[in-house]
Parts: structure tokens; sequence; C-alpha cells
């Protein structure tokens, strides 16, 4: 089992749900990237996803697509991110996985990536412009190195090619709460509930839902439904707004006010 299994193992055991933010490596540099991942460890994240930066984030609305011109222009490399990887994990609770394109893998090598990271520290990938049928190779190799390998379903994937992307999955599904690009929503789809309980009779991979998330209320809705919570856009923008000096403060106690929110809500559930 990866750590990421024996997390999820251990929050069900709790009757707990993940909660899991999202940063981009290198916004506004690794030196504070650094210090954000210590804050949100310490303010009750379970899991952080580490975004890497590349220039055509396809699902990715503006306030993503914009940290991740940032870091670019600020010369981030993926390099950076696997040092901050080695840097950091010993000194984290929670696991670190990378959100990263197919593309980036592809040009360093898929059997590369996968050796370069885990020995980063990092337990999984979330790729989230991989088509499932170009999944298998990727998906031996993250296998065979216990190294979690969670790709995406959306409201408008087929039910048949939702079954073949949780079976080339591993560490947990990502399911994306609404269609289109990532962002802060205030409303999240009436069907999502009804979409979420067919994918979870289907699959023993714990279910978690990201897009849309914008704060504590949303976070609360959907605690009930889901294993874990991806929260994005929202703690990337306080981020930028904080600005470097404030920011490590500003996303610690954004994650505190969710995992209250998360853990209240899971209570009642």
């Amino acid at each position: 089992m990866s750590a990421i299994d024996d997390l999820f193992a251990r929050l069900k055991s709790e009757n707990r749900k993940a909660l899991m933010p999202f940063i981009t490596a290198g916004d506004p540099d690794i030196a504070v990237t650094s210090e954000i991942l210590q804050a949100i460890d310490q303010a009750g994240a379970d899991l952080c996803e580490l975004g890497i930066p590349y220039s055509d984030p396809i699902a990715d609305g503006p306030v993503i697509q914009d940290s991740y011109q940032r870091a670019l222009d600020n010369g981030f490399r993926l390099n950076q991110a696997l040092d901050l990887g080695a840097q950091q994990t010993a000194a984290l609770t929670m696991p670190l996985v990378t959100m990263v394109s197919y593309s980036i893998i592809w040009r360093v090598g898929l059997q590369k990536y996968v050796e370069q990271a885990k020995q980063a520290g990092f337990h999984g990938a979330i790729v989230p412009d991989l088509p499932v049928e170009e999944a298998a190779a990727l998906s031996k190799l993250c296998q065979a190195a216990d190294f979690s390998l969670v790709q995406l379903v959306t409201p408008t994937t087929s039910r048949e090619r939702q079954l073949q992307i949780a079976e080339s999955s591993s560490g947990f599904l990502y399911y994306v709460s609404v269609t289109g690009i990532t962002g802060e929503r205030t409303k999240l789809p009436t069907d999502l509930v009804d979409h979420v309980a067919w994918l979870r009779s289907q699959t023993e991979l714990p279910i978690c839902i990201g897009f849309g998330i914008s704060g504590p209320e949303t976070a609360a809705q959907l605690a009930p439904v889901a294993d874990g919570l991806i929260v994005g856009s929202a703690v990337v923008r306080r981020i930028h707004e904080a600005g470097p000096a404030n920011a490590p403060a500003e996303v610690a106690a954004f994650v505190q006010q969710l995992r209250q929110a998360i853990d209240q809500a899971s209570t009642r559930s």
C-alpha cells in the first residue's frame, strides 16, 4: 500500500474526510512555496497537490493559469519542485502529489519521471490531460513503484469510460464537480450526488471532489458525499492577494476554516 492508500484507510476508520489544498510550485517563489507547505500541513491538510507549472493548462481557470505563468516568468523548472519535495517530505505529516501535465512526464520519460518523483518524496501524480487510452504504460510503472496515478472523471464522462479510468487509476479518483475549467463557484450541480453515488458503487477507490470549492460553505456541502475535497483556485488566489510575506499565515487560516467545516459536516453525515 502507498502512503495515500494508508491515509484514506486511516481517515475512513476515523470517519473523516481528506482536505487537499492545491498550490503552485514557485508562485510567488520556491522559498515561499516551502513555507506554505509547512503552514498548511500544520493547519490540518491531509494531502497537498503541488502544481507543476506549464504553459498550456487546459483544465485550469484564470487564477491557476496566472499562477503558473508567474512561476514560469520567475524561471521555474521541474527540478526545483523535485528538490523542494526532497527537502520537505521528511518534515511533513501529509503526503505530496504532483499535479502535472502528461506532456511533462512524456518529455522526461515515463519511468524516469516516476523514479525521480518518488525519490524526491512524492507519493503520486495527478495527470489531468492523460487520455485513458494512453494510460496503460504509466499505470503499470506507477503500480510497480507503489506510486499513485490519479486520473480525472468529469460529469460528461460516459459510464463506460469512468470504469476504464477507475481501472487504470490508483490512490484515489479525482471527480470534477462541474463542467469547464477550475475556479471558485457558489452553486454546485444538483445531480452531483447521484453521479458520485453511481461511481462509488463501481469502484473501491476513494472519490475526491475538486473544481468549484470556494470556501467552507461549499466544502461542507460536499463533505458528506466525498472521501476528500480538493481546493485549488481559492487557495491560489489567497496566496497571490496576501503577498509573499503574509501568504503562509493567510493560507493556513483558510485551511483551518475548511478543516473545521469539513469535520463538522462529516460528523453530521
